[in-house]
């Protein structure tokens, strides 16, 4: 702490000496003519070029000086000469610090190493960085650093920088996907009077003017199929979704969520509609359908396959498959002390039909590690889907798994508004005023049959960059704040 104590008053001293030379850094301009990247694409002898970044490397030969400038594309090699620059300037140059953003204008030549690089004719200072870069600029590892000041990891791990820019790409291939599909994209409220769309525990918050408590929205359903009732067919959401629960590898307090919405479509739609977006986006971005996930010492753990058709099986088969075949025929009871004996965590409030989930969610969601769409699910689960015709206990319902856990669920969607508000009751345990009553009025208007689904989007990334922390695919994970 000492010593960033004192490289950043030697920093700071070096600010001051600037300005009392008539120079501020943070006032002056510069125009790059293109990235460090397409400098070295379009490399030609001679070329003049000007380019900006942070100095990231700088080796002192006497009476010249290589630094090493890097932008978001890449870095590139700069060549100072104390004949060229003039006394003043050079010594002002090798003045410059690790992490200093400059402006360079000079000519690509090759060194002769190989080296792609430009020979400086003049310079500017843009920004002057007052804290030292991490002490491992090339490999950032402190997991605490990482997370909290993510911009470190950033500067100091390309493959971190690379990662974030894969997961932008994503969600722009998402979005043409959608949009070539004829899906309109939307936008509905993050605060919300009555959190609805699943069984979660909100976040809440205050409105001052109106005096009263708004949730920060669990789901995006509700509103999305209003808009079904008001006449847009095929509608989607790309947005911020937030839950007031635990914290784990596969859990962030907010999250991003993208939910999709078809008129007159059902969950054989939505089936075809994820295993068709997914495998674009890998294709697109990643240009492959096989995925690796690898360990700390880059030797290949699993390889996950996204070639279509993905396998189906249904809920009740893969518990009986993974519990014993009578698992549906012995009592409630037998059903709670089997699951606990198998290892999964039952709270004693638990329903029936909650210890079954448990089981699936803590024994068998885990090893579907290929593509699997599991159907079928118990309707007490699922309250806004439709009752299957085969099986009224179960709804027209799929999750879609990969890689351990769920990244899509999908439902054929309950449009008959007097089935819909009895669900909600019950599921509401009788009281009133969780139920979104506007919601129901929108139902009782007439809602067309649908089918609906939605996609964890930091999931899909974990799964597609072969991240197994939901911390390392988010920029800013949610963390307990320092003291």
């Amino acid at each position: 702490m000492e010593e960033t104590n004192s490289l950043i008053e030697q920093r700071k001293a070096k600010l001051a000496s600037l300005r009392d030379q008539g120079m501020d850094p943070f006032k002056n301009k510069f125009a790059p003519t293109e990235t460090c990247a397409q400098a070295r694409q379009q490399y030609a002898e001679g070329r003049e070029v000007a380019l900006t970044g942070r100095i990231t490397a700088h080796r002192d030969m006497g009476k010249s000086m290589f630094i090493d400038l890097k932008d978001q594309s890449g870095r590139l090699q700069v060549y100072a000469q104390k004949n060229v620059l003039g006394e003043e300037s050079y010594r002002l140059f090798t003045h410059l610090d690790l992490g200093d953003f400059i402006g360079v204008r000079g000519a690509m030549f090759t060194t002769k190493t190989g080296e792609v690089s430009v020979k400086l004719h003049s310079f500017v200072i843009l920004a002057k960085a007052l804290r030292p870069p991490p002490a491992k600029w090339h490999g950032l590892e402190d997991t605490e650093i990482r997370y909290r000041q993510r911009y470190l990891d950033l500067l100091a791990n390309d493959e971190v920088k690379q990662l974030f820019l894969k997961r932008s790409a994503i969600i722009r291939e998402i979005r043409h996907f959608l949009h070539a599909r004829g899906y309109v994209e939307v936008e509905t409220p993050m605060m919300q009077a009555i959190p609805g769309g699943a069984a979660a525990q909100p976040f809440v918050t205050h409105h001052n003017a109106l005096g009263c408590n708004f949730y920060l929205r669990i789901a995006l359903e509700l509103y999305l199929k209003r808009l079904l009732v008001g006449g847009l067919d095929r509608v989607f959401e790309i947005g911020r979704t937030f839950r007031n629960e635990g914290l784990s590898r596969k859990h962030n307090p907010e999250f991003t969520m993208l939910e999709a919405y078809q008129a007159y479509g059902d969950y054989e739609q939505m089936m075809e509609l994820v295993q068709s977006l997914v495998c674009h986006v890998a294709q697109t971005v990643l240009g492959t359908l096989d995925i690796d996930h690898k360990d700390a010492e880059g030797k290949v753990t699993k390889t996950i396959h996204l070639s279509p058709p993905w396998k189906r099986s249904r809920y009740k088969d893969l518990i009986r498959e993974n519990t014993g075949a009578d698992w549906f025929d012995i009592s409630p009871a037998e059903r709670r002390q089997r699951a606990h004996d198998l290892g999964a965590e039952i709270a004693r409030q638990y329903a029936d039909f909650e210890v079954t989930g448990a089981v699936f969610e803590k024994l068998i969601e885990p090893t579907l590690i290929q593509p699997t769409f599991v159907t079928h699910l118990p309707k007490e689960l699922v309250p806004l889907a439709k009752l299957s015709p085969e099986d009224p206990t179960t709804v027209e319902v799929f999750e879609c798994c990969i890689n351990g856990q769920e990244i899509a669920p999908a439902y054929t969607e309950q449009n008959e508004p007097i089935a819909q508000r009895a669900r909600l009751e019950h599921q509401a345990g009788g009281k009133r005023q969780k139920l979104d009553e506007d919601f129901l009025v929108a139902l009782e208007h007439g809602m067309p049959p649908a089918g609906g689904m939605g996609l964890g989007i930091d999931r899909l990334c974990m799964m597609l960059l072969g991240q197994e922390s939901i911390r390392d695919v988010i920029l800013f994970p949610q963390l307990k704040p320092k003291v």
